[in-house]
C-alpha cells in the first residue's frame, strides 16, 4: 500500500554525473562535484533528481552499457561518495531516482563473458541465443541507419545472440526467473543506499518475449506487478517511472487497472503532439493526445517532458505531421536521427526565441502530471551538432565564463563544452543568469515555485476549455473544491480569445493571474475575454475573490 504519493506534485530534474560538475580536475564529472551543486538545485526548487547511469561501464552508450550493477564507476567516485550524496540531497528535501537499465548489459559484463565461454554456465540462459541466424535478424532495430541488425554472431559462443539495441548490448533473457530475481536484487541494493525510485529504461523491451522463434513479441505485464510489489515491500513510497513509448490503448496495461504496476510513465503521446502543435500553431492534436491519455488509476501519474537525453522521437506522428515538425525544428539532415527524430536541444530548436521557450516550458509545467526537466534547460543551453548521434545534446553543464564553462579545470573535458555561437558558455551560463533578474534561470525558478503552489495540476482532474481558436489551448484543473486555469497562445500573432470557465455560479467570474496583475472578470454572460500576446500564456486561479480582497486590505 502506498503511503506517500510524493511524485504527484514533484519537479524532477534529470542530469548525468559525468557532464554535471568535475571536482577532482580529471575532466569527468563526479559525485563530489555534484555535491557542490546541490544548493544550486535546491535553490532552483527541484524536488527529485533523476541520475542517468553511473555504474561501471565501458561508456560506449553513455553508460547504458553496464558491466556491474552494484558499483559506482570509479571515474565518478565510490559507493561511499554516492551515499554521502544521497544523504546530502535528503537533508535538502530532494529525493534521488536512478536509471534501472535491465533490458541489456554490456558485452563486457562478467555474466555475458561467462555465458560466451561456457554453454553449461547458469548465465548462458541469462541471455538470448540461437544456433542459426534467425530469419528476422535485420528487422526491429531501435537505431535504424546506425544499427545493422538485432542478432550478431559470437565466435566464442559459436551462436547468435539477440540485441534490441547496439551489438555491444546483449539483451537479458528477462523471462528467466533468475534474471527477474536479480533485477529485484539490484533494486533492493540501491534502495538500501538511499534511492527513492527508478526510471526503468526501455520497459516494453524488458517485458517482451524474446527468442529466435518470436515473430511478434508478447508483453509479460505480470512482471511489472512483481517489480511494484517488491518495491512496496522494501520501501512503501519508492516508485518506478517507466520509459514506455506505447499507444494510449495499452497505457492501462502498464499502470495496471488497479494501479498495481508502474507508478509513473513518460507521456510520449503528448510529447510528440506537443511539438507538432508548436510547429503547426494548432492545439487540436495536443488536445486529442491529452484526452486519449487521460485515463489512469488514481495513484498513477504521467511524467511530462519536452526534451530528454535521447532524440525527440516523432515516430507516433503521421508522415505529414512528422515532416511539419522536421521543417519547423530540424530542417537539416544533420539535425535528424534514426529516420524518426530530432537530436537537438529545445532552445536551438526554437531559434533561441525567449518567448517560445517560455511558452514551451509554461506548457510543460501545466500539463497533467509531473514535469521532468533536463539539466541545462533552465539556462536554455544549446547543442553541438558536430558530435555523433545523441551526444550533441549531452554536453557539459555551463556554470560560468571560466575555462571549460567552469565544469572542469582539466584541459581535456569528458566531452567538448559548447564554446562558440549564441549558445556558447560565454553567453549562456549559470553565474551570469543568477545575477540577471529577468534571466531564463530566474524565470525557471519562479515558474517552479508557482507550479508547486498549484497542486491541482498533479492531483486533480482536468478539462479542456473551449476557446474556439485552434491556436489557443485552455485547460482547467479541479481538486478539493479548488480550480486553476491555464491559457496558452501557440501562434506567432496576438490572439483575443473568449471562453467560459465551465464552473457554475459566481466562482468562475473571477480569474486571478498568478504571474502578474493582469486579472480577468467575466462579462454579464459569464464569458471571459483575454488578449494574449504572441506566444503568450496565463496562469489563473479560479474564483480568487478572497485573495484579491486580502490584497486590497493589506494595501
Amino acid at each position: 500500500m502506498i503511503t506517500d504519493l510524493w511524485y504527484k506534485n514533484a519537479v524532477i530534474y534529470c542530469l548525468c554525473v559525468a557532464t554535471y560538475m568535475d571536482a577532482n580536475g580529471d575532466g569527468v564529472g563526479d559525485f563530489e562535484g555534484l555535491m557542490r551543486r546541490l544548493d544550486y538545485l535546491h535553490g532552483l526548487g527541484v524536488t527529485a533528481i533523476w541520475l542517468m547511469p553511473f555504474q561501471t561501464s565501458p561508456g560506449r552508450d553513455g553508460g547504458y552499457d553496464i558491466c556491474n550493477y552494484y558499483e559506482v564507476d570509479p571515474r565518478y567516485g565510490t559507493l561511499g561518495d554516492f551515499v554521502e550524496f544521497t544523504h546530502a540531497a535528503h537533508e535538502r528535501g530532494i529525493r534521488i531516482i536512478i536509471d534501472l537499465v535491465v533490458n541489456h548489459t554490456s558485452d563486457q559484463h562478467p555474466w555475458f563473458q561467462e555465458a560466451r565461454r561456457d554453454p553449461h554456465s547458469k548465465y548462458r540462459d541469462w541471455y538470448v541465443w540461437s544456433k542459426k541466424k534467425p530469419a528476422g535478424a535485420h528487422r526491429g532495430m531501435v537505431f535504424p541507419g546506425v544499427q545493422k541488425a538485432t542478432w550478431s554472431f559470437d565466435s566464442r559462443a559459436r551462436a547468435w545472440y539477440f540485441h534490441r539495441f547496439y551489438d555491444f548490448q546483449p539483451d537479458l533473457n528477462t523471462a528467466n526467473p533468475f534474471v527477474q530475481a536479480e533485477i529485484l536484487k539490484i533494486m533492493g541494493f540501491w534502495i538500501q543506499l538511499g534511492v527513492s525510485g527508478f526510471r526503468m529504461d526501455a520497459v516494453p523491451f524488458v517485458i517482451a518475449t524474446k527468442g529466435p522463434r518470436v515473430a511478434k513479441p508478447t508483453e509479460q505485464y505480470d512482471m511489472l506487478r512483481s517489480f511494484r510489489e517488491f518495491l512496496q515491500w522494501r520501501q512503501g513510497d519508492a516508485l518506478i517511472l517507466a520509459e514506455a513509448n506505447v499507444l494510449p490503448n495499452t497505457d492501462m496495461e502498464y499502470f495496471g487497472v488497479d494501479g498495481d504496476r508502474m507508478h509513473m510513465m513518460f507521456n510520449f503521446q503528448v510529447n510528440q503532439n506537443l511539438f507538432y502543435a508548436l510547429a503547426a500553431e494548432d492545439s487540436r492534436p495536443l488536445q486529442k493526445a491529452l484526452k486519449d491519455t487521460k485515463k489512469r488509476p488514481a495513484t498513477a501519474q504521467w511524467g511530462q517532458f519536452l526534451r530528454n537525453h535521447d532524440e525527440l522521437d516523432l515516430g507516433r506522428l503521421t508522415a505529414a505531421q512528422r515532416n511539419s515538425v522536421f521543417k519547423a525544428f530540424g530542417p537539416e539532415p544533420q539535425m535528424q536521427l534514426y529516420e524518426r527524430g530530432i537530436r537537438r536541444r529545445l532552445a536551438p530548436m526554437l531559434s533561441g526565441d525567449r518567448r517560445r521557450i517560455e511558452l514551451a516550458y509554461s506548457l510543460l509545467f501545466t500539463l497533467p502530471g509531473t514535469p521532468v526537466l533536463r539539466y541545462g534547460d533552465e539556462l536554455a543551453m544549446g547543442d553541438d551538432l558536430d558530435l555523433k548521434e545523441r551526444e550533441c545534446a549531452r554536453t557539459p553543464m555551463q556554470w560560468s565564463t571560466e575555462r571549460n564553462a567552469g565544469f572542469t579545470k582539466s584541459d581535456r573535458p569528458f566531452t567538448p563544452v559548447i564554446s562558440r555561437g549564441p549558445f556558447g558558455f560565454e553567453h549562456v551560463n549559470a553565474a551570469q543568469q543568477r545575477r540577471e533578474p529577468s534571466s531564463m534561470l530566474n524565470w525557471t525558478e519562479r515558474i517552479i515555485r508557482m507550479r508547486k503552489e498549484v497542486p491541482e495540476v498533479g492531483w486533480g482532474d482536468f478539462e479542456i476549455v473551449q476557446t474556439r481558436d485552434p491556436a489557443v489551448l485552455a485547460i482547467r484543473y479541479d481538486w478539493r473544491n479548488n480550480s486553476v486555469l491555464f491559457v496558452h497562445n501557440l501562434s506567432a500573432s496576438p490572439r483575443e480569445t473568449r471562453f467560459e470557465v465551465g464552473i457554475a455560479g459566481e466562482t468562475g467570474n473571477l480569474l486571478v493571474n498568478l504571474l502578474s496583475e493582469d486579472h480577468s472578470r467575466a462579462d454579464a454572460a459569464g464569458r471571459h475575454c483575454v488578449l494574449l500576446e504572441a506566444y503568450g500564456y496565463r496562469w489563473y486561479r479560479v474564483g480568487g475573490l478572497d485573495y484579491l480582497l486580502r490584497r486590497s486590505e493589506v494595501g
